[in-house]
């Protein structure tokens, strides 16, 4: 069996981290890893919308990852790891496994369908149901566990040694970092006049894999994380190091996609180098804020993750970025979006 290049750690407060043996990403990994999954994604269109020009005062560009494969932009990184392994390995594999609590499930569910190798996801109890089935409906067996990062591992971790299974990263895995990174080939090609990114965060493959790829092309273009808040990711960027609590931890918010407390380590290594260290913090009410703009001005359905880009874009800290900053992108990383459970639906229900 391939070896995972992943250790589990027993701290010695007992609880358990995952932590990534450290694997270097590089621009040749993601114009690889372009090459490999072209035929199974879609290049996503880049929307504009003159009301959030106006409101930002500056040209906002939304990378329309909502309308990819899956409904987020999982399936780039997730298939690029999973077509190497089958590349690497034929059909005589055990699998792949992983945790999420959606969208990287689904990914790698659709990829390992199609790749033909068995799959199982753990789940979080809580999950959004429309994730769920999805993941389901893609064949992959389906593990639910304790709500809570550790939780998450463990279970991960039991899976893998009654299966043989790998396990593939959400986010800390150099072929799922590569997957994300073609975002941002297609960005500098589709913009070339770029001068900067808005990307939501949680453990850091998809920022990380952009900011990798788009300073490539574009030294000068400016990568920014937005996250929700109590994340402290600013205050790590500055000091260089991983000042988070221990155990690792969700934070509350209505994001379930970037409610990871914690960036991956191979991410935050890329991150301390190549991302900006001022950080955009949003509340749940600016997220929802940027799902009605997108649902009302751009007739765009997306989640709450994307909600808090597009949030961000339009917040008075746009004010604070320098003035040659004319050209930005905003990642709309996702569209899964649970239809019956809109962060606004009980004030709704109350209007009418």
């Amino acid at each position: 069996m391939p070896p995972s290049r992943r250790d589990l750690l027993n701290t010695k407060k007992g609880f358990i981290v995952h932590k990534a043996v450290m694997e270097v990403v590089t621009v040749k990994d993601i114009l690889a890893a372009r090459e490999l999954i072209q035929r199974f994604i879609k290049l996503t269109p880049v929307l504009t919308c003159s009301e959030a020009n106006r409101i930002a005062k500056r040209n906002i560009y939304f990378k329309a990852e909502h309308l990819q494969t899956t409904g987020a932009f999982k399936i780039r990184g997730a298939t690029n790891a999973v077509m190497k392994i089958k590349s690497k390995y034929g059909l005589d594999h055990p699998g792949v496994v992983t945790h999420s609590s959606g969208n990287h499930g689904q990914a790698l569910a659709c990829a390992a369908n199609v790749a033909g190798l068995p799959c199982t996801i753990v789940v979080p109890k809580g999950s959004p149901s429309c994730k769920v089935e999805a993941i389901k409906g893609y064949g992959a067996k389906l593990v639910e566990c304790f709500p809570s990062p550790t939780a998450r591992v463990e279970t991960m971790e039991k899976v893998c040694k009654e299966t043989g299974q790998v396990f593939v990263s959400p986010y800390d895995h150099a072929d799922v970092i590569a997957g994300q990174g073609t975002i941002g080939l297609e960005l500098v090609e589709q913009i070339p006049d770029l001068d900067a990114v808005l990307v939501a965060i949680s453990g850091g493959g998809l920022a990380s894999g952009i900011a990798m790829a788009v300073k490539s092309v574009r030294p000068e273009c400016k990568v920014y994380a937005v996250t929700p808040k109590g994340k402290m990711l600013e205050d790590c960027l500055r000091a260089g190091e991983r000042l988070w609590p221990n155990p690792p931890q969700f934070l509350d918010t209505i994001a379930d996609a970037i409610k990871l407390q914690q960036t991956g380590f191979n991410t935050f290594t890329l991150l301390k180098e190549l991302a900006e260290k001022n950080v955009f913090e949003m509340s749940d009410e600016e997220m929802i804020e940027g799902m009605r703009f997108s649902f009302h001005r751009m007739k765009q359905v997306i989640e709450a993750a994307a909600g808090a880009a597009v949030a961000a874009a339009l917040s008075d800290k746009m004010a604070s970025l320098p003035a040659e900053i004319k050209n930005v992108a905003v990642i709309l990383c996702g569209g899964n979006a649970d239809i019956d459970n809109f962060p606004w639906y009980d004030s709704f229900k109350k209007a009418y």
